[in-house]
């Protein structure tokens, strides 16, 4: 397939993280690593910094490729627009009321978060859409035009509307949002009937108030990074669609592996919820294939947190995920995430356990051992128990302080009883891992074993710039036979933000019961879809032949709650499905299977309905060809040996450079590879062996 005119000359990646923004600039199918410490208060200052440092000279052909924290940062401390709220009169409340479900069941003194919009702002207008579609009581447009000047008025910098079945009538909403468009100064307009046409109200609701909290901050992060960055700036949805013209040299990852154009991420910016994340995903997935590992577990251990995801031969996506609290009901790769990171701080609480996490030290002060900062973190601890060399981080660029990490364990050791309870700080230290290793072991078993996969059936693909400090010992603890380390498990995730395929997701509610589930009514669903589908992909500079389109099904058991999407059975991209025999009996066969792998049941007696009909609108971007390593290298002899803690002892290790390491050299534990971008840790028992494509694979 001929790929998008947009991805000729050089793409970089990059992906802000917490601690550190990273760089993979694609150029010639050579691929160059790079690493500054990020710029929370601006993160546009580290990404120019770091492509100042890089030294293109082929800037003005370049494409960019981002992986933004700026919206889930705004999501998850609350610091998103003031937003108001449209809905259909006597429903304003629904943010509020929610699904009255409590998320720690025995725990009564929880409190839950507060609604993205609050009780002023929120407005109600006269009108009612029946639920097969028939309006009731139209909406004037002299209500429509009150309403907008009551918003105008009320000091909101965004406004979302979400009305009773707007999907299946959206001519209200429409007129809302040409009464609010007029308003001057103007406001972030967000849509439920363009960003979600899909049944459940609170959850739509909840996903458009999230796409206007986030959107004024994501439209003007966006307009001055295109500014500065030649792109041309970004239009975004303080006028509507905001609709692009021409191909982006600025792109954003979304939440679901795909990218769009900083000008469609600036109209929709809740699709990129997770947009660091999901490139960390698709770069594993991406690296694992081609070296024969297609069915993976993911391990993304950064500087704040820990992302994971299970692969079973394709990457996962769900459309029910909960974000800072607040359900996001647009199609995102299927990642769970906790609080443990490299700079996760340590400290003990009022009953004397050992805590490691939620809370990070971030890139300012960042880890004692950085040279700013005070408290004890997992990477303090790693340095303390000899798993890192002070002098080899970032391929020498930054230098570590031993002594300040001592230091800052020393202090948490004394937290813990000190000498007087036998505690010293190379113990507390190892207590440390041992705590935050348990909160990784978790979220692993939480979405692998929770999910009806076994461990012992992947391959854990360790990245970030602490996973693979972890990733053996994790997957001791769950019998995973096989870890697979990238070749830059630092930067893997700026690597699958640059490859990541330009991708539009679509969605719409149809409700198809047994009787109605035909395959002419199936074909008839995506009409719209793939016409918009195509019209959008050309507005981003995709020529005809570079578009594929893919068909996928909610599905459930008539009664059910809860849906599985499973893929359409015909060929993709044409609309001759509807003449082919038995479509829809090997939808419901699919849908059968994926409930029996995913509740360990199913029952074939059952009649199944089709609640929406999703549509992937694709262009594949060129990816880098991978070239296998040349052999012939001489074997790679130890740059050193020192005494590293396995176990809690004292153990002699072998510390090698790992890109000097040859084709097929094998390394038994223990031992510690050095590189610019990350640090792996080999523990007794276990024996590294370097792959034709430069990759680690790490076995017992």
């Amino acid at each position: 397939m001929a790929p998008p005119r947009d991805t000729a000359g050089t793409v970089v990646g990059i992906d802000t993280g917490g601690t550190f923004t990273d760089f993979l600039l694609v150029r010639g199918g050579r691929l160059t690593v790079h690493k500054v410490l990020s710029t929370p208060g601006d993160p546009s200052r580290a990404i120019l910094q770091g492509l100042a440092e890089l030294d293109m000279d082929d800037a003005d052909s370049t494409v960019f490729v981002h992986g933004s924290t700026v919206a889930t940062n705004a999501l998850l401390e609350r610091k998103g627009a003031v937003t108001a709220l449209i809905a259909t009169e006597g429903l304003e409340d629904v943010l509020e009321l929610g699904r009255q479900a409590r998320p720690r069941l025995y725990d009564l003194t929880q409190q839950l978060p507060p609604p993205l919009v609050p009780r002023r702002l929120r407005f109600g207008v006269r009108e009612r859409v029946a639920a097969d579609g028939s309006v009731l009581l139209a909406l004037t447009r002299q209500e429509a035009l009150d309403v907008a000047e009551e918003v105008g008025r009320s000091g909101a910098q965004a406004v979302c509307v979400s009305l009773l079945f707007s999907f299946l009538a959206p001519a209200h909403e429409e007129l809302l949002h040409d009464a609010l468009a007029a308003l001057d100064p103007p406001l972030f307009l967000s849509i439920s009937s363009r960003v979600l046409p899909q049944y459940r109200e609170y959850e739509r609701t909840s996903t458009v108030a999230v796409n206007a909290y986030v959107g004024p901050l994501m439209s003007s992060y966006l307009q001055r990074l295109e500014e500065a960055l030649g792109g041309g700036g970004v239009a975004g949805s303080r006028k509507g669609r905001g609709r692009s013209t021409g191909a982006s040299r600025v792109r954003v990852m979304q939440s679901s592996g795909g990218s769009i154009s900083a000008r469609a991420a600036a109209d929709q910016p809740v699709r990129t919820i997770l947009s660091g994340p999901a490139g960390g995903v698709v770069g594993a997935y991406a690296v694992a294939s081609e070296a024969g590992y297609p069915d993976i577990i993911t391990l993304d251990m950064g500087g704040t947190s820990t992302d994971v995801a299970v692969c079973p031969g394709r990457v996962q996506e769900t459309d029910g995920a909960m974000v800072g609290g607040v359900p996001v009901a647009v199609p995102m790769i299927d990642i769970h995430t906790v609080g443990a990171g490299g700079g996760s701080i340590a400290r003990v609480d009022a009953g004397g356990a050992l805590l490691v996490g939620p809370e990070s030290a971030g890139a300012d002060p960042g880890p004692a051992c950085y040279g700013r900062g005070q408290e004890a973190t997992v990477t303090d601890a790693n340095l303390l128990l000899g798993r890192m060399a002070p002098g080899h981080f970032l391929g020498g660029r930054m230098v570590l302080d031993p002594e300040r990490a001592l230091g800052a364990l020393e202090l948490l050791a004394s937290a813990m009883g000190g000498r007087e309870a036998g505690v010293s700080a190379e113990q507390a230290a190892v207590g440390v891992v041992r705590v935050v290793n348990a909160a990784m072991e978790r979220a692993l078993r939480t979405i692998s074993l929770e999910r009806g996969f076994d461990p012992r059936q992947f391959t854990l693909v360790a990245f970030g710039g602490a996973g693979p400090q972890h990733a053996c010992e994790l997957a001791q603890e769950l019998h995973i036979p096989r870890v697979l380390v990238p070749r830059f498990p630092g930067a893997l995730s700026a690597y699958g933000v640059a490859i990541a395929d330009l991708v539009k997701d679509y969605s719409r509610t149809v409700m198809l019961g047994p009787e109605a589930l035909t395959r002419q009514a199936l074909a008839d669903a995506f009409v719209e879809l793939e016409a918009r589908g195509r019209r959008d992909l050309r507005d981003e500079g995709v020529p005809a032949r570079g578009m594929e389109l893919r068909r996928l099904l909610d599905m459930r058991y008539v009664g059910q709650s809860y849906e599985l999407t499973v893929e359409w059975p015909g060929a993709r991209g044409k609309r001759q499905e509807a003449r082919g025999k038995g479509v829809v009996e090997e939808a419901v066969r699919r849908f059968h299977q994926a409930h029996q792998q995913r509740f360990g049941h199913s029952d074939q007696g059952q009649p199944v309905e089709v609640v929406n009909v999703r549509l992937k609108a694709v262009a594949r971007m060129e990816r880098p060809q991978p070239v296998a390593t040349k052999r012939g290298r001489r074997k790679a002899e130890p740059l050193d040996r020192r005494e590293v803690f396995f176990g809690g002892e004292r153990r002699e290790t072998a510390f090698y450079l790992r890109p000097e390491l040859a084709v097929g050299q094998r390394v038994p534990g223990p031992a510690v590879l050095l590189q610019e971008d990350a640090t792996t840790v080999i523990p007794p028992g276990w024996t590294a062996r370097v792959d034709a494509w430069g990759n680690l694979v790490v076995e017992l």
